[in-house]
């Protein structure tokens, strides 16, 4: 390993301190942009049992503000409680811009050496090739080993930038995806937050003390009543029929 390094030239040395950053970088992101780290589970509904109790002073708000992420933005919002909605909406929204950035933090530096280490690996390329061109110029070209070296540093250099430059791209699209889902996810706590605490929205899954009106009990509906039955309309020639039957004879008595 050492000997293709040495064989890549002295671009090689900036391509492997990129590739040591990246690494850093991606580690310590992975570590801090964990859900329960950042989105504490129940949190609203822990702020809410302080609210509706009387305790939420502020020491509880401090310790909310230090806890997570998610407890500075309501922390940021519980500090105008006594303002209305749009008061501590602004809160929020100022906080919540300061934490977006915070957990983007080094993902522009992860992106910068995406970009780089490809642009490191064709120097090296462009390199190795005028240090070809000009072994060619001093030996001929009739001697191989003279090539060789200039050829072999354009291809290392190249493949090490590559080599760096496709894992810390695909890591730092993957991580700005973690912390735009992770900052919306927020939001939606905090809007949760703010219009449990002016009475706009109920807890999800938890009664309130609102009456409950009873339901009226189900009436099963009556069994309809059959359609009288209407006489067939009579013809003509019926009408006639009956005008026209003969009286029944009566026997006279003997």
């Amino acid at each position: 390993m050492f000997e293709i390094i040495k064989a890549g030239g002295w671009v090689m040395l900036p391509i492997i301190l990129c590739s040591i950053a990246a690494v850093g970088i991606v580690v310590e992101r992975f570590w801090s942009l964990q859900r329960l780290r950042i989105i504490p589970p129940n949190l609203v509904d822990q702020v809410w049992q302080w609210a509706k109790s009387g305790v939420l002073d502020g020491k509880r708000i401090q310790a909310l503000r230090l806890g997570s992420p998610l407890g500075r933005i309501l922390a940021a919002g519980l500090v105008n409680l006594k303002h209305d909605r749009m008061v501590m909406k602004e809160g929020i929204e100022e906080v919540g811009r300061h934490v977006a950035h915070d957990l983007g933090k080094h993902l522009n530096t992860l992106g910068s050496i995406a970009a780089v280490s490809p642009l490191l690996g064709l120097l090296g390329t462009v390199y190795g090739m005028i240090t070809m061109f000009a072994a060619v110029n001093q030996h001929g070209s009739g001697n191989p080993q003279a090539l060789a070296g200039g050829i072999g540093q354009a291809l290392i250099t190249t493949a090490a930038g590559l080599t760096v430059a496709i894992p810390a791209l695909l890591f730092h699209r993957y991580l700005r995806s973690r912390v735009d889902s992770l900052v919306i996810e927020m939001e939606q706590e905090a809007i949760k937050m703010v219009e449990i605490l002016h009475g706009e929205r109920e807890r999800d899954g938890v009664a309130t003390d609102v009456d409950v009106v009873p339901a009226r009990p189900v009436v099963p509906p009556s069994p309809a009543k059959p359609a009288p039955v209407r006489p067939e309309p009579q013809t003509v020639e019926d009408r006639a029929k009956r005008v026209r039957r003969p009286a029944p004879r009566t026997t006279p008595p003997a």
